[in-house]
């Protein structure tokens, strides 16, 4: 368990160190037992986390906002376009001044080709920890969420169990690729054997699938693409389909839209349920297209983890704001 972490930004958990990882689940179960038990942990008493939205968010800004509360702590909802930001403030001034009125800044920008870079660029002229709340490329918080929701569900030693991250078709709009990126970056260090199921034109960064391959070779898990829908769900363990856009393919977002539409029939349904494990789960990061990319009796179904996995993202971002934020 790793003890130096204060002042640490979190945008990615790739870089950090397998220890490091492990210490953020040691922090975040012990803090769910003390949420549990109602013992207080006021671990960041009169902190401040400034927060910085540029897109709309249920789970993040609730999550965060508990979390600093119970924390001790106190979180500010900024929006971007009711600030001078959008008129503008630019990464540096942001890091700069924000980085001296609080104690940690987190930041939400998915645009593509813009998200990462800003936290970065923030990161780098902030004095305070910058955590990612989710960009272009990464979502941290719910990679996070997602493995200590398999390690309730399967104990921490998940070598040789099978998770298979899938697209599915949505129609509300064409999602970031970061939630798939970051899972199967995080789930290939554990040893998972880990599927990447999707149409030839959703496909993922070549770097991160790079890496999500090194990871595997290391861990002794596998890594394996896939383009048969059902194929991915046969004999697995965690199930993981969700939307995201073909943005690998093209930037414009009707188009990727036109190529999602050939995909409609890939649904996660009780037919496809079936042929995982019978103890098998079905993750989402939410809010899931319901009927369209999930039916009801899946989500709502006995092997739905969507609920536990919502409320893991409070627990591992408390765990890693009381590490870096003190």
């Amino acid at each position: 368990m790793q003890t130096h972490l204060t002042g640490r930004d979190m945008i990615t958990p790739d870089e950090w160190t397998d220890d490091e990882v492990n210490t953020i689940f040691e922090v975040a179960f012990d803090l769910k037992r003390k949420r549990a038990l109602g013992e207080p942990h006021a671990l960041l008493r009169d902190k401040v986390l400034a927060m910085m939205f540029f897109f709309s968010s249920t789970r993040t800004r609730v999550s965060f906002e508990a979390g600093m509360a119970q924390l001790g702590g106190h979180a500010q909802f900024i929006e971007s376009r009711t600030t001078q930001i959008s008129h503008g403030d630019t990464a540096k001034e942001i890091g700069e001044i924000v980085g001296r009125y609080c104690d940690g800044i987190a930041i939400r920008q998915v645009d593509w080709g813009v998200g990462n870079q800003y936290i970065r660029d923030v990161a780098e002229a902030s004095r305070v920890p910058v955590l990612n709340m989710q960009d272009d490329w990464y979502h941290p918080f719910q990679a996070l969420a997602d493995m200590m929701t398999i390690f309730e569900r399967f104990g921490r030693d998940v070598r040789g169990k099978t998770l298979n991250m899938s697209w599915a078709y949505a129609s509300s709009y064409q999602k970031p690729l970061s939630v798939p990126q970051s899972l199967i970056t995080l789930a290939t260090r554990f040893g998972m054997n880990v599927r990447l199921t999707r149409p030839p034109e959703f496909k993922l960064m070549p770097e991160i699938m790079d890496l999500a391959a090194e990871n595997a070779r290391k861990s002794g898990g596998s890594f394996e693409v896939m383009d048969n829908f059902d194929a991915g769900f046969a004999g697995a363990d965690v199930v993981y389909p969700k939307s995201w856009g073909a943005t690998m393919t093209t930037t414009d977002m009707e188009e990727s839209k036109r190529i999602g539409d050939q995909y409609k029939d890939w649904i996660a349904d009780e037919r496809r349920m079936d042929m995982a494990k019978e103890h098998a789960i079905y993750m989402h990061c939410l809010p899931a297209d319901r009927n369209i990319e999930v039916t009801d009796g899946v989500i709502d179904g006995p092997h739905s983890a969507v609920y536990d996995e919502a409320e893991n993202r409070l627990h591992v971002q408390k765990a890693v704001m009381a590490l870096t934020m003190r």
